[in-house]
């Protein structure tokens, strides 16, 4: 389930998407100085939901901690591949030559992601590999964000409640 609310159309629906495909519930009602621009409504909502899954998986014991997608979206084809062992770090190569998608600044998504990695201590690698269409490769990238996140955070019964590192600490 989803109610998502940013005053930005566009990243309402690739929010919608990372729900969806992630199998996450989310409500969320953003306010921002969108008067002003949007970079800082795209990055604060980056940032909350980064503070949100790190207090959600806690210790991360029992969790499988990486994923990775590979998604299409028509003629585009995306990558992510993430870590969520508490180190943040953000690769982020989508390709996109215009500004505006819909109603969204395009270089705000890569500092969405750049406030989600900081704050839930994520090392995130987000690549498109070829496409066409701006809208397909900011939505393939969502989408397969989406995927590992839900293989990241899903719990392996193997693990039970260890940490997921040779370490012992993450």
């Amino acid at each position: 389930k989803y109610e998502i609310s940013t005053g930005i159309r566009f990243f309402d629906h690739m929010l919608e998407l990372f729900t969806k495909h992630g199998g996450f519930d989310l409500q969320l009602a953003a306010k921002g100085d969108l008067d002003v621009d949007q970079h800082h409504t795209v990055e604060d909502v980056g940032i909350v939901l980064g503070q949100l899954f790190a207090q959600a998986l806690g210790d991360r014991k029992g969790i499988n901690r990486a994923g990775y997608f590979v998604m299409p979206m028509d003629e585009t084809l995306a990558v992510v591949a993430l870590d969520l062992a508490g180190r943040p770090a953000l690769v982020y190569k989508d390709r996109v030559k215009v500004r505006v998608v819909g109603d969204l600044q395009t270089e705000l998504v890569e500092d969405f992601f750049g406030g989600f990695v900081n704050h839930a201590g994520a090392n995130l690698h987000a690549r498109v590999l070829y496409g066409r269409s701006s809208h397909h490769k900011i939505e393939a990238i969502f989408k397969c964000f989406a995927r590992a996140m839900k293989y990241a955070c899903s719990k392996d019964a193997r693990l039970k409640n260890e940490l997921p590192s040779t370490k012992g600490l993450l």
